[in-house]
C-alpha cells in the first residue's frame, strides 16, 4: 500500500493516509476526512507499507479524499490570512486573564468548524475562561494545544551553529527524542552544553543523525573492561575511539596505549 504522510500544521503530528492511485509528491496539498472533520494538509513524505504489517499493527489507514484543487487552495489561503487577526484577539484575552502562556500560531480547520491556538508554557495552565471567551468571539469549537520548546523553534525558524537554516524547520519531519546518551555515544559530551544545544535551548537534533552509524561502529569494539592481548602485553580496555576504530588499553604494568582494532 502506498502511504502519504500528511501534516496539517507545522507543529502538528504527521498522519498516514492511503494514497491509492493518486500521483502525489512532497509539497502537494490534499483534502482528507479526519475524526474531527474535513481538513487540508501537506504531503511531507511517501512510503510503502505491507498490508500484513497494517493488519498486524491494527492500523486504520484512511483514504485521501482528493488532491487539492484551485478552489481548495484559494480557501486554504483565505483561512491562513485570518490567522493574524485571530492571534491578536487571543493575545488580548491572554493578557486580560494574565495567563503565563506564549501564543505561537493559530489554525482554522478547512471545514470552518474549529480554531486551534498553539502555545508554549512552563507548566499546566487553567485557560477555561479564555476558551469561553474565544468560543463566544469566533463562534467555533476552540482548542488550545500546548507545544514543546522545540516546536516553537521549528515554527519561528533561525540559523543554527552550522550557518544553515534549522533542520527542524527545513526538512526534519519528526523531532524525536534527543537525549544526552547520544552525546555520550558520539564521545562529544565533554564539549559542554553550550556547544551541544540549539537555539531552542535543547540538545541539537543533529545528534540523532549519526546514531545508527555510531552504534554499528561500536559493535566492532570490545566492551570497556574487557581483558585483551596486545603487541605490548596483556591489558584491559578502558576507553573507545569509535570513529578511529581503536581502543585505549591499560597494560598490566600501568601504562596506557591506543590499539587499533583489526578488521
Amino acid at each position: 500500500m502506498k502511504i502519504a504522510e500528511i501534516q496539517f500544521t507545522p507543529w502538528g503530528r504527521i498522519y498516514d493516509f492511503d494514497a491509492g492511485e493518486a500521483n502525489l509528491s512532497v509539497g502537494d496539498f490534499v483534502v482528507v476526512k479526519t475524526d474531527l472533520g474535513v481538513e487540508i494538509g501537506r504531503v511531507v513524505g511517501t512510503k510503502e507499507i505491507n498490508a500484513k504489517e497494517i493488519e498486524a499493527a491494527k492500523l486504520e489507514i484512511k483514504p485521501i479524499f482528493r488532491k487539492a484543487n484551485t478552489a481548495d487552495l484559494a480557501k486554504f489561503e483565505e483561512k491562513e490570512s485570518q490567522k493574524t487577526e485571530a492571534l491578536t484577539v487571543c493575545k488580548q484575552l491572554v493578557k486580560k486573564y494574565n495567563l503565563p502562556i506564549k501564543l505561537i500560531d493559530a489554525h482554522f480547520s478547512f471545514d470552518g468548524g474549529r480554531l486551534t491556538f498553539a502555545f508554549v508554557a512552563d507548566g499546566r495552565v487553567d485557560f477555561r475562561d479564555l476558551v469561553k471567551d474565544l468560543t463566544k468571539t469566533f463562534q467555533k469549537s476552540i482548542r488550545l494545544q500546548q507545544l514543546g520548546i522545540r516546536d516553537e523553534a521549528k515554527i519561528s525558524g533561525d540559523v543554527g551553529a552550522c550557518g544553515r537554516n534549522l533542520c527542524c524547520q527545513k526538512f526534519k519531519k519528526d523531532l524525536g527524542n534527543i537525549s544526552s546518551d547520544l552525546a555520550d555515544l558520539q564521545q562529544i559530551a565533554h564539549r559542554g552544553s553550550d556547544r551541544l544545544t540549539g537555539i531552542c535551548g535543547r540538545l541539537m537534533c543533529c545528534l540523532a543523525y549519526e546514531q545508527k552509524n555510531y552504534e554499528e561502529a561500536a559493535k566492532k569494539l570490545p566492551p570497556v573492561g574487557t581483558n585483551v592481548r596486545t603487541d605490548r602485553g596483556r591489558g584491559k580496555v578502558i576507553g573507545w575511539h569509535t570513529l578511529k576504530q581503536s581502543v585505549d588499553v591499560r597494560l598490566e604494568e600501568g601504562s596506557v596505549i591506543e590499539v587499533q582494532i583489526k578488521k
